[in-house]
């Protein structure tokens, strides 16, 4: 890919985000849940955006696995158990601007399929 195709899906990306993160928001009984995906890793982490709190997350490079369709669903089964011991049940999803599909779609059926409710 050029530099000026990416500098494109970059700004595409970054509408997205601010035109969902204006119509959600988290609270401490329902978190934000935003999602961060590198070429190498995945990143998640529940957020109360009342207080400006990060209430539980799952850090890919630390479980040291990558970002592929199988090893999310890995973090997304640890990332469920972090939020059940803290009492969540219900989540609002924010995919943070990426597209619903791949990686960020598993991870989400991943959490569906761990108990969790969005």
């Amino acid at each position: 890919m050029t530099k000026s195709v990416q500098k494109r899906k970059n700004k595409l990306r970054i509408k997205r985000k601010r035109r969902v993160r204006g119509k959600i928001r988290g609270t401490e009984t329902l978190p934000r849940v935003s999602v961060f995906k590198s070429n190498r890793y995945f990143y998640a982490q529940a957020i109360d955006d009342d207080k400006g709190v990060t209430l539980a997350y799952a850090d890919g490079a630390k479980m040291g696995v990558k970002s592929n369709k199988e090893d999310v669903k890995k973090l997304a089964q640890s990332f469920a158990s972090q939020l059940k011991e803290k009492g969540i049940e219900v989540i609002v999803f924010d995919r943070n601007g990426y597209l619903y599909h791949g990686v960020v779609a598993s991870f989400a059926d991943a959490l569906r399929e761990n108990g969790i409710k969005f």
